[in-house]
């Protein structure tokens, strides 16, 4: 097995490990989860939610996500900030696509790599992470067989 081989199936397994982590999300409408790896470790982790000390309600009555529910990416690399690890030169797995906020935040977080696993109708965060040089890989783990 080649390098680029092996390098493809730890992405898959840390993006269905993502997936898992999604499981954790309370929101209704889309579970999103998200890993920062660093040298194979799993440095940080998060998923979409509402801040600390709120309510585990991620809609409104009309079922539209409340404005300050934090994406999985946000979550995981704000989580970064209270613990000793820095997120320089790792790779963020999340099962959806990061849109423009969050791209900003992985820009500036040091994050060489970005693994997603899902499409959005938006593609403006992608776009921004290729500008900035950070390589973006589509994965779909449900396209391989699970070794």
């Amino acid at each position: 097995m080649n390098k680029e081989e092996k390098q493809r199936l730890l992405d898959l397994r840390y993006l269905r490990m993502a997936r898992i982590w999604a499981e954790n999300s309370y929101c209704q409408r889309r579970k999103v989860g998200a890993l920062v790896v660093k040298d194979k470790m799993i440095i940080s982790d998060g998923y979409n939610g509402t801040p600390s000390g709120f309510e585990n309600v991620c809609e409104d009555e009309n079922n539209v996500t409340k404005p300050y529910v934090l994406h999985a990416e946000a979550n995981a690399i704000t989580k970064l900030a209270r613990s000793s690890n820095n997120s320089d030169g790792s790779t963020l797995y999340v099962t959806a696509s990061p849109c423009i906020e969050c791209s900003k935040l992985i820009i500036q977080a040091g994050i060489k790599r970005v693994v997603y696993g899902e499409k959005y109708r938006l593609e403006d965060g992608i776009e921004l992470l290729k500008r900035a040089k950070i390589e973006v890989i589509y994965l779909n783990p449900d396209e391989y067989e699970t070794e």
